[in-house]
């Protein structure tokens, strides 16, 4: 997908009906990391398109991802993608639950942590497991041509929750086995993000209630090995910072933003910028 398409990317967005603490799995902002489970019993399915735009080419994806909730605080996901156009960027994880790349994904997590610390204000942590395996859509560039293998995803992720304001910071990572002396790229990403519910947006069903939220990603990747050897001009770090929106109604939800580079020391091509926009409901 070239220039003149529109370019999108996505990853997150339900939210359990009117408590404004309480979202599905991973959701709030689009590209940070975040602290909240499923409820117990619940299920919540996404469904978004991802895109990484850069100079002279574009990586476009649509992903589903369905997530439950064993308890209140382990809930288990699995993504889907359908790669619509690839580019040869440097490998990044691009969000929290869904990785910007043909893989498949099944992820668990457990709220290890939650301490009320006011009315409507608690403090969580949440640590992150997954496997990675290779989809049947190959990626562009030198990536494509490896022997691929599976990998583990791994993060964790503390933050503050009240009823207008939002932090959380995390740090996540994703390795790879090597396969014939071929290895993919570790990465290493890590996010804050500060969100608002302004008050006089907080509002219950049958109106939307929306929220805002400012997010910064990072990404350190390690070089391509090919045959045993390093590859010159490969991995690097960048960081991105871009505001985003949630909005939800009753069950539903939908969230999008956008994000641009403040830094980046990469040798590969280069992103003007990330988009993300993301249907989703809770049952």
């Amino acid at each position: 997908m070239r220039h003149s398409s529109l370019y999108l990317v996505s990853t997150l967005g339900v939210a359990l009906g009117s408590n404004a603490l309480l979202f599905a799995s991973g959701h709030g902002p689009v590209f940070g990391m975040t602290t909240p489970t499923d409820a117990k019993g619940g299920w919540s399915f996404d469904t978004g398109i991802m895109s990484r735009v850069g100079v002279g080419g574009s990586g476009t994806m649509l992903r589903g991802m369905l997530g439950y909730g064993i308890t209140e605080d382990v809930q288990v996901s699995l993504s889907i993608p359908y790669v619509i156009s690839s580019a040869p960027f440097t490998p990044a994880r691009i969000t929290a639950m869904m990785p910007a790349s043909g893989d498949v994904e099944a992820i668990g997590a457990w709220r290890f942590h939650r301490q009320g610390t006011g009315v409507g204000t608690r403090i969580e942590s949440t640590a992150y497991a997954g496997v990675i395996v290779p989809g049947w859509q190959r990626p562009a560039g030198m990536l494509g041509t490896l022997h691929r293998a599976p990998g583990f995803y791994t993060a964790i992720s503390s933050g503050l929750a009240s009823r207008s304001l939002y932090l959380w910071g995390g740090v996540s990572n994703m390795h790879f086995a090597e396969s014939a002396g071929d290895r993919r790229p570790n990465v290493i990403t890590y996010s804050a993000v500060w969100g608002y519910r302004p008050p006089p947006l907080q509002k219950e069903y049958p109106h939307w209630d929306w929220r805002v939220f400012a997010e910064m990603t990072g990404d350190n990747s390690s070089r391509v090995q090919r045959a045993g050897q390093l590859m010159p001009g490969t991995g690097g770090n960048q960081v991105f910072v871009g505001p985003t929106a949630l909005g939800i109604y009753k069950n539903y939800a939908i969230e999008g933003g956008i994000q641009f580079p403040v830094y980046r020391n990469v040798g590969s091509l280069q992103e003007k910028f990330r988009f993300a926009i993301n249907l989703s409901r809770f049952f």
